[in-house]
């Protein structure tokens, strides 16, 4: 019996000495480790028309507005223009000819609202938005999506540009369908807005795949997909063939990793080791993925090279090129 009591005594003095040297680890390193300055506001978008988004939504973060509202005027710049024709107006059609539009935003409160296979409306972000806003769910599509799109006054009108119709009647002629690694500055625009008071927000919209199956849906509309935000944590967007990324819900995964501690870039890295390993024939593909935590650190990663972002920060708007894993 004194046996068994020393045993215990001993065991617990053990276990307090372990927790008294963890807890003194735990202090010093917090010692150590100095607080990280916020930068902010910022504005960070996904490809060279990110450039053009994070301009617009500037003006919104630099007069104090809140992150949401700068992510959907950024990408709503690029739905507009029909020289770009991965986005909104001027989109590359379906196999079908169709123009058909996915978009999804969330805000610093976890509110998210999101339009897929959305037909003939210039600003699927802004329909999103009142997704969110103005009914109890995340998601409407199709016909559905575009019947309430035009009961909250969107106007309905023709997407398909002559330019991207004639580009579609050319590949008819053989109808190869070969998605090509960054032919097309891919096919979306993803972006994320850290604002003056610390809220984070993000925005995914696209006209998905050139010539895809008609009633193709990508990543860019799903939460945790295409894009993710937790206002604690921070933010995530991706770009890319959507299938590969929906397969891995990367965005969400990239946020997950920064709640546990990684840094923006780590967890982006972290996310394409993931398709790597996971995903036989990921080298036909291109991925890439942006990030931003809280203390306006940013990371940026991609499969191979080629994929870049515009980042606006500090007064300064700047396109970089991405790290990739893919070198040859």
């Amino acid at each position: 019996m004194n046996s068994r009591r020393k045993f215990i005594k001993q065991t617990g003095l053990a276990s307090l000495a372990v927790l008294a040297s963890a807890n003194q680890s735990c202090q010093e390193k917090e010692k150590k480790t100095p607080q990280k300055s916020v930068t902010k506001p910022l504005a960070i978008s996904t490809w060279k028309n990110g450039m053009q988004a994070n301009e617009a939504g500037w003006k919104v973060l630099n007069s104090g507005g809140r992150a949401l509202d700068a992510v959907e005027q950024g990408v709503k710049v690029v739905e507009a223009d029909p020289t770009d024709m991965s986005v909104g107006y001027g989109g590359r059609p379906d196999r079908d000819g169709i123009v058909t539009l996915d978009a999804c935003i969330m805000d610093e409160t976890g509110n998210a609202g999101a339009v897929c296979a959305l037909e003939n409306i210039m600003h699927p972000i802004s329909v999103a938005r009142r997704v969110m806003e103005k009914t109890p769910h995340v998601m409407l599509a199709g016909d559905g999506a575009l019947q309430f799109a035009k009961e909250e006054g969107f106007i309905e009108e023709n997407i398909l540009t002559e330019k991207a119709k004639n580009q579609w009647k050319e590949w008819r002629k053989t109808s190869d369908y070969k998605p090509v690694i960054n032919i097309e500055n891919h096919d979306t625009i993803g972006m994320l807005a850290l604002d003056k008071v610390g809220n984070i927000s993000g925005a995914c919209t696209t006209s998905g795949l050139a010539y895809k199956m008609h009633g193709r849906v990508g990543d860019s509309p799903i939460i945790g997909a295409g894009m993710y935000c937790d206002n604690e944590v921070g933010g995530a967007v991706a770009t890319g063939m959507g299938e590969l990324v929906m397969k891995t819900l990367g965005s969400f995964l990239v946020v997950e990793l920064m709640n546990q501690g990684f840094s923006p870039q780590e967890a982006v890295e972290e996310a394409i080791q993931r398709i790597v390993k996971k995903i036989p024939g990921y080298q036909d593909f291109q991925i890439g993925y942006l990030a931003i935590n809280k203390a306006g650190e940013v990371g940026a990663y991609s499969l191979h090279k080629g994929f870049n972002y515009a980042l606006y920060a500090d007064n300064e708007n700047k396109l970089i090129d991405s790290d990739y894993f893919l070198k040859k």
